[in-house]
C-alpha cells in the first residue's frame, strides 16, 4: 500500500514537473509574442531543433552543456550578422543578398541592375536591430526550458516570477525601440517583401 501511494505521488510530481516546463516555455514565447518575428526565422528554427537534442531535453552531462552553449553563441552571432544584410532584385528577377556597410550594400549591385546600392547604406538603426535582436535571443534561448534544466536546475522552481514577467517586459522595451527606429531591410533569414525594392525604386526616381 505505501509502496503504490509513494508510486503515486512520484507521478504526481513528475506530471506536476513538465506542467511547470511548459508553462515556463510558454510564458516566454507568449511575453515576447510578436517580436520573436523580428529575429531570423532560420536562426529560431535551427535553436529549437537542435536546443533538445544537444541538452538531452535538459538531462544535461558536461559535453551536452559545451554543446549547447556553442549553439547558443552561433545562433547569437547569427542574430546579429543578419541584421546588417539587406536584400534586392537585380534584372534577372532574382533576389540578391549581401552586406550593409558605409559606402553601400556588398558584394555591390551588377553595373546593368537599376538598383541604387548606396540606397544600402549603413545606418544607426542596423545597430540597434542587432542589438535587440541578440537580447531577444538571449531571453529565448536562456529561459528555454532545456537550456534553464541544463544549466541552472533549481532557477526554475525558485524565479518562476522572474520567468513569467522578464520575457514581457524586454517584449514590450524591444517592440518601443523597433517603433522608433524602423527598417526596411530584407536580410538573410528574414521573410521576403517587396519594401526594399519599392524604397529604392523611388530613391532612384
Amino acid at each position: 500500500m505505501a509502496s503504490k501511494i509513494s508510486s503515486q505521488s512520484s507521478s504526481q510530481q513528475q506530471s506536476s514537473s513538465t506542467t511547470t516546463s511548459s508553462t515556463s516555455s510558454s510564458s516566454v514565447y507568449t511575453g515576447l509574442g510578436n517580436i520573436i518575428k523580428l529575429l531570423p526565422t532560420g536562426t529560431v528554427f535551427l535553436f529549437q531543433f537542435l536546443n533538445p537534442l544537444l541538452t538531452n531535453n535538459g538531462e544535461c552531462h558536461t559535453y551536452n552543456k559545451y554543446l549547447s552553449a556553442i549553439l547558443i553563441v552561433v545562433c547569437g552571432i547569427s542574430c546579429i550578422v543578419a541584421s546588417f544584410t539587406d536584400s534586392y532584385k537585380g534584372t534577372d528577377g532574382s533576389t540578391h543578398y549581401g552586406f550593409a556597410t558605409a559606402k553601400g550594400i556588398w558584394p555591390s549591385t551588377s553595373s546593368g541592375s537599376s538598383t541604387n546600392s548606396s540606397g544600402y547604406k549603413l545606418r544607426f538603426s542596423d545597430f540597434v536591430h542587432a542589438f535587440l535582436s541578440v537580447i531577444i535571443f538571449a531571453v529565448l534561448a536562456l529561459l528555454d526550458t532545456n537550456t534553464v534544466k541544463c544549466f541552472y536546475p533549481s532557477f526554475e522552481k525558485t524565479e518562476q516570477t522572474l520567468i513569467m514577467v522578464l520575457p514581457t517586459v524586454i517584449g514590450s522595451i524591444s517592440s518601443t525601440l523597433f517603433s522608433l527606429f524602423p527598417s526596411t531591410r530584407n536580410g538573410v533569414g528574414y521573410p521576403s517583401t517587396d519594401t526594399s525594392t519599392t524604397s529604392e525604386t523611388s530613391t532612384t526616381a
